[in-house]
């Protein structure tokens, strides 16, 4: 086992390279050992990709994977929201008898989860027999997740009735549910009541805080909160207040806590869009003009969005503008006909480019990366199947005012998991309730 330790810790050290070299010394009767820990090692890296690679070559030398490997691959499968995979895995876990396991059904919970199969996850749930602390921790943050706030609290009073003492994790998949579904109160009593039970709040649970008081609206309050905490604040907080204040508006809190940002990171693109916008939509166009060149001085670039979609086991990506698939983007201009019939109406209120008229604002919308991969569902599914789509960044409004359009018009459900939460669309409603 000497060999597997030394393979982990070079792939976990970001060391791929004497990790594979490392591998390929192992002697077959250690293969799955080794196996899992590269696999291990590769979603502990967040390579998930790299992960099921790994599992397929497993399965083509013909090795059993054991309830490590299974886990492990159930946790690339959420990273990477391949439900069908994951559904695989599960269906294999029946087979082998590994489903009264609770690290395994746990890491299934997990997965339909993040894979946007809440009511999967409920049903192995409710089918353990054993259900330990991590099991119930990781079911509340599936709903919390998937806006289900009322849902996640009555587990988690459900967990209490049966004399599981919560955790850290439980606590945040808590603050979670009640920021994502507007319960400011109920949110502040859960975060006041975590010392009740010798738990530290943790940065993430600061977080939770701040966007729960920020998306009410009480943007000074989560200033004062971020700003009196007894830990050092860190970029990603006022990040999520910087967030809010362009969703409210607030410029003058806005350029505050821009520049506190800076004072803790200056390298992150999506800062300086937020802020820039910010200043745009509210008219400081010279501020705004400031920032950009202070953008293009330091040579931060903006992440392209990402969104991807599984068909038929195979994961497809798209980037913004993308020009690879371009049956998509046929389709994308298909659908957009269709939508504007029933009223759409492109949403150019976030693309502030003063020399752009409006068309071409509408044209630089089109080809989000979000539309593009509904529109390639569309293409390629049969009538009434459900498009699952995972982006990398939160959903534009205009993307999300189409997805609606899309789910009533072609009469299709869409889960879009984005970088905060998952969005259900289904005859033409989102089940955030446009509170996002």
């Amino acid at each position: 086992y000497v060999l597997p330790t030394l393979i982990n810790m070079y792939a976990e050290c970001g060391d791929t390279r004497s990790a594979h070299a490392m591998f390929g010394r192992v002697p077959d009767g250690d293969c799955v050992v080794s196996y899992n820990a590269m696999i291990t090692a590769a979603v502990r890296s967040s390579r998930p990709g790299e992960a099921l690679v790994l599992f397929r070559e497993m399965q083509a030398k013909g090795l059993k994977p054991t309830p490590v490997t299974l886990t492990s691959v159930l946790s690339a499968c959420a990273l990477l929201g391949a439900l069908e995979l994951g559904r695989w895995i599960h269906e294999y876990v029946r087979k082998a008898g590994l489903d009264s396991l609770v690290k395994v059904n746990t890491a299934l919970i997990d997965m339909y989860g993040k894979c946007g199969s809440l009511e999967d996850a409920i049903g192995v749930f409710q089918g353990m027999e054993s259900i330990d602390r991590q099991a119930w921790s990781v079911m509340i943050v599936a709903y919390a997740n998937h806006s289900y706030g009322r849902e996640a609290i009555s587990l988690f009073e459900e967990m209490r009735k049966q004399g599981i003492k919560p955790d850290a994790v439980t606590f945040l998949g808590l603050l979670y549910a009640c920021s994502h579904s507007g319960m400011v109160s109920e949110g502040l009593q859960y975060f006041d009541s975590m010392r009740e039970y010798g738990i530290v709040p943790g940065i993430k649970h600061y977080g939770c805080v701040t966007d729960l008081l920020a998306r009410s609206g009480q943007l000074e309050k989560a200033y004062k909160f971020i700003d009196e905490l007894p830990i050092k604040p860190t970029a990603i907080l006022w990040r999520t207040l910087l967030s809010a204040c362009g969703s409210h508006g607030a410029v003058d809190l806005g350029k505050r806590v821009f520049e506190r940002i800076l004072e803790l990171d200056d390298t992150h693109g999506g800062d300086y869009v937020i802020y820039s916008n910010l200043c745009a939509n509210t008219g400081e166009w010279e501020e705004m003009n400031r920032v950009r060149k202070l953008m293009n001085e330091k040579g931060v670039v903006k992440v392209p969005g990402c969104s991807s979609i599984e068909i038929d086991n195979r994961v497809h990506e798209f980037f913004a503008g993308d020009a690879r698939h371009p049956h998509a983007r046929r389709m994308v201009d298909q659908v957009i006909e269709q939508l504007k019939l029933v009223g759409y109406v492109p949403n150019t209120s976030q693309v502030f480019h003063v020399e752009m008229g409006e068309e071409e604002k509408a044209t630089s919308l089109r080809y989000h990366s979000e539309k593009l991969a509904i529109s390639f569902g569309l293409l390629n599914t049969s009538p009434g199947t459900t498009l699952r789509v995972v982006k990398n960044l939160r959903v534009c409004p205009d993307c999300h005012s189409m997805a609606k359009l899309v789910s009533m018009l072609f009469n299709r459900q869409i889960i879009l998991r984005d970088l905060n939460r998952f969005h259900h669309f289904e005859d033409g409603v989102c089940s955030c309730g446009d509170y996002w």
